[in-house]
């Protein structure tokens, strides 16, 4: 719910900032793109419990889904809210840490260019900035929310006038310092963290495959 919440509050912001002159665009005002993907990356720090020593794990590769909504701005781009998320387990995770799953989410505001021409598809480069927000699948870890950006590309198979097959890969940066803590509890005998930042950026890599809807 809480993310749900995040969402909404989101999408009504930064709806009140679009410029007015977008309204008099030709041709479709809005599309909705849902999507489904498969993420991959994302690396942390992760201090051993025995000995003190810092040892590096990586999340799981694993699926994700989002939603894309755009207000365009003429015939050939538009503006863009992104939304995507991800659920995904430690890779070799040491003991205590094999049932923790991270929640990965990306909340963005950016653009996307259009390459139409004679050919039967579209390509597409999109450019996103907006916040990740890393949180626990357990209860208890703080969450953090840090800044980030995108870029992505693909290609646009029309199905009609005003649905098409869209498919793409993104790859997301967000920065967090490596001596970040991350995932803490400040009270009870498990207070502590859980990770530290594991160099100055997080990366991931998203293959996406969605259906585009214009209005």
């Amino acid at each position: 719910m809480r993310s749900a919440h995040w969402f909404l509050v989101a999408v009504l912001a930064v709806s009140a900032t679009i410029p007015v002159q977008v309204a008099r665009a030709e041709g479709p005002r809005f599309e909705i793109t849902p999507f489904a993907g498969y993420r991959l990356g994302g690396q942390f720090d992760v201090e051993d419990a025995t000995d003190g020593s810092e040892d590096t794990v990586d999340l799981d590769a694993a699926g994700s889904f989002g939603l894309d909504l755009g207000l365009y701005r003429d015939s050939g781009s538009f503006y863009e809210l992104l939304y995507s998320r991800q659920s995904a387990g430690i890779d070799g995770a040491e003991a205590g840490l094999a049932d923790f799953d991270v929640v990965t989410e990306y909340l963005h505001f950016g653009g996307t260019l259009l390459f139409a021409d004679e050919r039967f598809y579209a390509p597409y480069l999109s450019v996103t900035l907006g916040a990740t927000r890393l949180s626990a699948d357990r209860g208890g870890y703080d969450s953090e929310t840090k800044f980030s950006g995108s870029i992505g590309g693909g290609f646009r198979f029309p199905l009609g006038d005003n649905l098409a097959l869209t498919t793409g890969v993104r790859a997301y940066v967000t920065l967090i310092d490596s001596d970040t803590d991350l995932f803490c509890i400040s009270t009870g005998e498990n207070a502590g963290c859980l990770f530290k930042g594991s160099g100055s950026t997080f990366w991931q890599g998203e293959a996406q495959l969605g259906l585009t809807a214009r209005f």
